[in-house]
């Protein structure tokens, strides 16, 4: 019996510590939870977020802040499967299969590069944008710089070339990345029509899409952006990545670049890519970047529209969330709070709820 006893107790301590260990074993997935808030109207350690040269500027009220996400897990960090069980409790926190994100052989190097270049050009485009709602003129260009291997696969590198100037997608201009993504998700794995300015003259050819494992389409071609503004915008905001902040960058531009303030005091967070032409586009993490929002005292935000859906059930109390299509709807949003414009307010479609 002491024999029996002894064996049982050394299989139970056994079974612990491998129960244990199994927990500090890295998981498969990707964490997201609320980051901080960045206001573009504000200062960080004394630097003002956001400064226009060779226009006039005002003073601001309010604020008008961007929001972010952490992201943990491979390949820029672990999550155990302690960490994993945490976050599926939580309900700030979201589960993402890491391969769903990242493809096999992504290094952390790859994406801090990755999140880096979208977000400065995040903050060129917002420029664009705000030069665009303000009715100021400059020149942009879009050109095709190279293809992905799904691309190459379907011989699209065959069809377009290095230097083919981006005019319309399916007879639409298309003047941003948001507009052509949305071109090709309409088309729904269907060839679409491009024009192209090739040796000065259009041309209109089909170039093949394909849907990647996130379920949207793609054409794989990867476009080179060059503007050329009238005034000058410097942006500081540093250890912050990813394309997601072009909206608030560019309201932020806009009340930096208008004698009324925009907010009248009111503060404000939200969320969005942006492209020249204002359109709005959806982001990742729109529940966190809510929460992390209200936390740090926002009572207004604004998400883009295609990103309701993801909100419904999961808004939280304290704050009140517009959905956007574009910088100029975002504009009139902010600015029907702050004139208290009720009748206006209450013929919005509704975001989450």
């Amino acid at each position: 019996m002491s024999l029996r006893r002894n064996v049982q107790i050394t299989s139970g301590i056994g079974a612990l510590v491998m129960g244990l260990a199994a927990f500090s074993l890295p998981s498969a997935y990707l964490t997201e939870s609320p980051g901080p808030v960045f206001d573009t109207t504000g200062e960080i350690q004394d630097w003002p977020v956001i400064t226009v040269h060779g226009t006039e500027t005002y003073q601001t009220e309010g604020s008008l802040s961007l929001t972010t996400v952490y992201v943990n897990g491979a390949p820029t960090s672990t999550v155990r499967v302690f960490d994993a069980l945490g976050g599926w409790i939580s309900p700030s926190v979201d589960l993402t299969p890491h391969e769903l994100v990242y493809p096999s052989g992504t290094t952390r190097e790859e994406v801090q590069q990755r999140n880096q270049a979208a977000m400065a050009s995040s903050q060129e485009l917002a420029l664009a944008a705000a030069l665009d709602h303000l009715g100021v003129d400059y020149l942009v260009e879009l050109s095709v710089m190279e293809f992905t291997q799904e691309a190459v696969d379907a011989g699209t590198d065959e069809i377009l070339i290095p230097g083919d100037q981006m005019l319309a997608a399916e007879g639409e201009e298309v003047t941003g990345l948001e507009g052509l993504r949305q071109a090709v998700n309409e088309a729904a794995g269907e060839p679409i029509e491009l024009t192209v300015v090739r040796d000065g003259e259009p041309v209109e050819i089909e170039v093949p899409t394909y849907q990647e494992a996130d379920g949207e389409y793609y054409v794989g071609i990867l476009l080179a952006t060059e503007f050329d503004f009238p005034v000058e915008a410097d942006i500081r905001l540093e250890d912050v990545g990813g394309p997601s902040a072009g909206l608030m960058f560019a309201l932020g531009l806009i009340d930096t670049m208008t004698e009324n303030p925009l907010t009248g005091g009111v503060n404000w967070a939200g969320t969005g890519t942006v492209d020249p032409d204002g359109t709005v586009g959806p982001i990742g993490g729109v529940a966190q970047k809510t929460v992390g929002a209200r936390d740090e005292g926002a009572e207004h935000f604004l998400a883009p529209r295609p990103n309701c859906d993801e909100l419904v059930g999961r808004l939280p109390g304290g704050i009140e969330v517009y959905g956007v299509e574009d910088v100029d709807q975002a504009v009139e949003i902010v600015e029907a709070v702050r004139d208290n414009d009720e009748d206006f307010l209450a013929g919005l479609e509704p975001c989450g709820r």
